[in-house]
């Protein structure tokens, strides 16, 4: 049971992306079901996953925190596992693993969390919370139309208890007519609204002077000010996330805010209409953990047959249905369907991305990147590069991000894979993106880049190269894919070909390729990374090779 002090509406952030969960608990369940979780399952789970392709992180320091960290965070407190009296998946956890429509068990369960639970106890310092959380606030959501990220981080997380919900929407709309007089200055009159609540929320303590935090001595109220800011918006960005991962809401990346997608609004009143948004089972933990694990509630529109059936004749009125259809098999072929049309959305959008009909649009997004005035902009940076690569064209080119029903970015790729994968017949390509700068670009990225690149070239029998994007490139990621061009180990399918370049110079590769008064060829993506190989062989360090390269980047077309 974990006690909370919060004053304001908590949600699990660990891990960021809800998909991520899937291959670790499955793995749990493989290797560690019917034990005890203690110590040392704790410390064998960390180094088995250590060892998964999927697992970007390391978990070195503590191993046996880090598991609990991953664990008894979102997939206990979602209902996905069971940790006592020993390891084993729930039926909701056992659905995740193997539905066809992940979405759907993703937002059972989040309706059912809430606070307080068994799980989560409230302290006597901490609100006094009454409230499931994620029901609350796809509440809020249907009410407005749409959700700015400030209000749902300034205002949304206030909503302690469901009864102060009017209260809350008074606070928002009262927000949004004091921001139409304050037209150019909206930073400054954010920032000092958020002060105003900021104050208010934490009020007791900051006069009783309980202004320490656990990461500092510093006892400022400045200090203590900011650092429940920065939880907020953790908080907030995890909400996005998760409710991003029920494929019921789109998220406006410019904008940096969140409505429920049109042709998903009769499926959320359904739920917001039938679950009682009173917390159950409190001090009853089996109960409670027999309702938190059962798949099959709340009740969605989908169990509805009659409604399921309406649904599908209005978004796919050709299809036939037959009366001798289970339920199960309709939701079956309503999910084939959706993926069908969503293929046929991508497949649409490439067709246009090749005529370079969207390299505007390209390049604006790049530009929004740049800036870092997007929302979630790693995920932007995958799927607008994604789109770039395809606009090259001359070979196949895949995203591994996922895509909503509708075709648009969902979350970027699970950690198993390249962010994009790109078949040139006779020879392949990856291609990995980040946004990370400074010493933690080479930490997180350096051995996977090159573990994925080895990964795609045992998979295709053929040579492979890697192109690797970040706004700035690192020294210590210079000097690795460097001398991994000299360097030939076994592990990693031999030498390694990996060119990293500054998203800036990418940008002019793609605007030369629009440029030019021919489209790009599979012979000219080729002939880039043999350059390469051949400045990693001429040159005596890192430096002189990646300017060669970059330089090389900058006039990539020229014969």
């Amino acid at each position: 049971m974990a006690k909370i002090n919060s004053k304001v509406i908590f949600v699990t952030t660990s891990p960021r992306t809800p998909a991520k969960m899937i291959p670790e608990i499955e793995l749990l369940h493989t290797h560690f079901a019917g034990q005890k979780w203690n110590t040392k399952t704790q410390r064998a789970f960390m180094e088995l996953l250590r060892e998964e392709n999927f697992f970007n992180g390391k978990g070195a320091n503590d191993p046996a925190f880090s598991a609990r960290d991953r664990i008894n965070r979102a997939p206990k407190a979602l209902g996905f596992v069971i940790l006592a009296p020993t390891i084993k998946l729930t039926p909701a956890g056992e659905e995740l693993v193997n539905s066809k429509r992940k979405d759907e068990i993703f937002l059972r369960q989040l309706l059912k969390f809430q606070v307080p639970s068994p799980f989560h106890k409230p302290t006597e310092n901490s609100a006094n919370f009454w409230i499931k959380p994620y029901l609350e606030f796809f509440r809020l959501i249907r009410h407005f139309g749409s959700l700015k990220f400030d209000e749902l981080m300034i205002f949304g997380l206030q909503l302690v208890d469901y009864r102060d919900f009017d209260t809350i929407i008074e606070k928002i709309n009262q927000f949004r007519i004091a921001k139409t007089q304050n037209e150019g200055n909206y930073k400054r009159f954010r920032a000092n609204v958020f002060d105003k609540e900021l104050r208010e929320i934490y009020k007791d303590k900051i006069s009783s002077g309980d202004t320490r935090t656990r990461e500092t001595n510093d006892a400022s109220i400045a200090k203590f000010l900011s650092t429940k800011a920065s939880n907020m918006r953790d908080y907030t960005d995890a909400c996005f996330r998760y409710l991003r991962a029920t494929g019921l809401v789109n998220i406006s990346y410019l904008g940096k805010s969140i409505s429920i997608i049109r042709e998903k609004i009769q499926e959320v009143d359904y739920f917001l209409q039938h679950t009682d948004r009173e917390p159950c089972f409190i001090n009853n933990e089996s109960q409670y953990i027999t309702y938190l694990g059962n798949p099959l509630i709340p009740a969605l529109l989908s169990d509805n047959r009659e409604l399921l059936e309406k649904k599908i004749k209005a978004e796919f009125p050709q299809l036939e249905i037959s009366d001798s259809l289970t339920l199960q098999e309709l939701k079956n072929i309503f999910a084939d369907e959706l993926e069908n049309r969503k293929n046929k959305i991508i497949t649409e959008q490439i067709v246009a991305i090749k005529d370079y009909r969207l390299f505007e649009d390209i390049s604006t997004i790049f530009e929004q990147i740049l800036d870092n005035s997007l929302y979630d902009t790693p995920l932007m940076l995958e799927w607008n590069t994604w789109r770039a690569m395809t606009m090259l064209d001359g070979g196949k080119i895949k995203a591994n991000l996922k895509f909503d029903d509708f075709g648009n970015p969902m979350s970027t790729a699970q950690g198993n894979m390249a962010d994009i994968v790109c078949d040139y017949g006779d020879f392949g390509l990856t291609v990995e993106v980040t946004m990370q700068t400074g010493q933690r670009q080479y930490e997180t990225e350096g051995e996977p880049v090159t573990r994925h690149l080895a990964k795609f070239k045992k998979e295709t029998k053929k040579p492979a190269y890697c192109l690797f994007i970040a706004p700035k490139i690192n020294d210590a990621c210079k000097a690795h894919f460097y001398a991994l061009h000299k360097m030939n180990i076994k592990y990693y399918g031999g030498t390694s070909t990996i060119v990293p370049l500054p998203l800036s110079v990418f940008i002019k590769m793609i605007q030369d390729s629009h440029n030019a008064n021919y489209v790009p060829e599979p012979r000219h993506v080729k002939r880039f990374f043999e350059r390469s190989n051949e400045l990693a062989n001429s040159t005596t360090n890192e430096i002189d090779w990646y300017n060669g390269i970059t330089q090389k980047a900058l006039n990539w077309l020229a014969e």
